[in-house]
Formats: structure tokens, C-alpha cells, sequence
């Protein structure tokens, strides 16, 4: 499955570091690929940058998720637009199809930043509010007031609910842009970790955030990470729980643009 791609690069051609691999961004579940615009366009005064719409989200198409799945049209998508190897920067579940990828395919990823989602099965109430949210009922006319009034029983933070807003068709016939009942359906294998065979790694420069706030990444998980990913470290986000790049943007800015100039 082709994704759909927001590329973007340095305006001066003589801006750009060819010599170095693209930047691939990759959003978490209920996320789309312009939530990440505010890093892409600061990485991209100097280098290449995709960001992308994983299936059944943004304008992507839609149909069932399983991670070897999602990492098969990252490939497919990354080799169309001539974009390998990559460093790979992915949020939760876009953490997750990135750390698949560079498992399965390692020649494929040049580098790898995780941000706050661990090689492991995770959940916290992602099925309950995908069930919430099928059940809203759409009004005949709904603008983007009404449509947050809408959501915040279930969406409380209201950073995370502007998040969520950017997938409701807004106007008349409103409803969800997003492929929801594909990713409801989908949502034990969201929520697990594929099967690994036994002996693959990633040997690359790996990074993974935690946010100080979140349950996510826990002690009993640094061992399988450091299993996978030999070459991994991690920083800790402070002010920060699970959705670190829209709660601490600025620290999270500074990690991503370090590690991609370095790596």
C-alpha cells in the first residue's frame, strides 16, 4: 500500500545535505503526518523529510493493521519515493512500525528515534475511546466548536483533543476522515508486538524518549530493548506523559534535532 507523503525539504537547493538519508516521521495512533509539521519543517532547512500518514489515517487508505502489515507499506512507500535508507522517527504506534521495520529490514533503516513506546504489547484505554468514538453520533452541521464540545467527554487534555480534531470532517455531513472501524477492529494487534524470530536486531543508532509522566516505558522493558537494539539510550522528558512532542515541544526538538545531526 502506496501512504500518503508530506515531503519537504531546504528552499535553497545548495541548503540541502544530500550525503546524509532522509528523515522519516511517523505519527501514533488517532495522529496524522501535519501533526509532526512543526519538526519537520525545522529539520527540513537542511535535510530531506517525509512525514507520513500510516493506513487508515490522514488521507491514506484504510484497511486492516497488524505491524509487519504497516512496516510492508512503509517500505513499499519509502522505496516509491526513492527515500532508503532513512533514520526513522516514530511516536507510539508509528515507534512501533518504525522498530519493526529496522528489525526486520536493518539495511533499509541508517538510524532509529522511538518516542515513549517500547518493543512490547502496551495498552491504556486506546480500544475504550476508539469504541467511544464510534458511537458519536454526527449532527447534519458541525463546526470545529461543536465538533470539541463533541469529543472532550472522552478527550479531557485538550492538546490531545486538537490532536483528535484534525480527523472529523467539519461542515455539513460531518464524520470521521479516519478508517475507525478498521483500527477498533484492529486494535489488539495496535496495542501487541509482533513475533520477532529469535536473533534478529537492530545493530543502528537507536534513541528512544520516554516521557517522565507516562507508563509506557518501565523498567522491565530495558532488557528486550537492549536485546533489539544493542545500540540503543534513552532520555527521559520532564513535564512531559505519553504525548511528549505536543506537552514538552521544545525538549523534544532539541533531543530529535541532536540526534538527527548526529546520526
Amino acid at each position: 500500500m502506496l501512504l500518503n507523503v508530506i515531503a519537504r525539504g531546504p528552499e535553497a537547493a545548495e541548503s540541502a545535505d544530500s550525503a546524509r538519508p532522509p528523515i522519516v516521521l511517523l505519527h501514533g495512533l488517532f495522529g496524522r503526518a501535519r501533526n509532526l509539521g512543526f519538526f519537520q519543517r525545522r529539520l527540513a532547512r537542511t535535510r530531506r523529510t517525509l512525514a507520513i500518514d500510516l493506513r487508515n489515517h490522514g488521507d491514506s487508505p484504510h484497511g486492516p493493521m497488524d505491524y509487519n502489515t504497516m512496516a510492508a507499506d512503509l517500505l513499499e512507500t519509502l522505496a516509491h519515493h526513492a527515500a532508503l535508507p532513512a533514520t526513522l522517527v516514530g511516536h507510539s504506534m508509528g515507534g512501533k512500525v518504525a522498530m519493526t521495520l529496522a528489525l526486520t529490514r536493518p539495511g533499509m533503516v541508517h538510524s532509529l528515534l522511538v518516542a515513549d513506546i517500547p518493543p512490547a504489547r502496551t495498552g491504556h484505554g486506546q480500544f475504550s475511546l476508539g469504541e467511544h468514538m464510534l458511537r458519536i453520533v454526527f449532527p447534519s452541521y458541525l463546526n470545529r466548536a461543536e465538533a470539541d464540545a463533541l469529543l472532550k467527554p472522552d478527550i479531557p487534555n485538550a492538546d490531545v483533543r486538537a490532536l483528535m480534531l484534525q480527523n472529523i470532517r467539519l461542515g455539513e455531513n460531518p464524520g470521521w476522515i479516519i478508517g475507525l472501524r478498521d483500527i477498533v477492529d484492529s486494535m489488539t494487534n495496535i496495542e501487541s508486538w509482533p513475533y520477532i524470530p529469535e536473533g534478529y536486531s537492530y545493530p543502528g543508532p537507536t534513541l528512544f524518549l520516554a516521557g517522565a509522566n507516562s507508563p509506557y516505558i518501565r523498567h522491565e522493558h530495558y532488557g528486550v530493548m537492549r536485546r533489539l537494539f544493542p545500540n540503543y539510550r534513552l532520555e527521559l522528558i520532564e513535564k512531559a506523559g505519553h504525548w511528549l512532542h505536543v506537552e514538552n515541544p521544545t525538549r523534544f526538538a532539541a533531543l530529535l534535532e541532536d540526534f538527527t545531526e548526529t546520526y
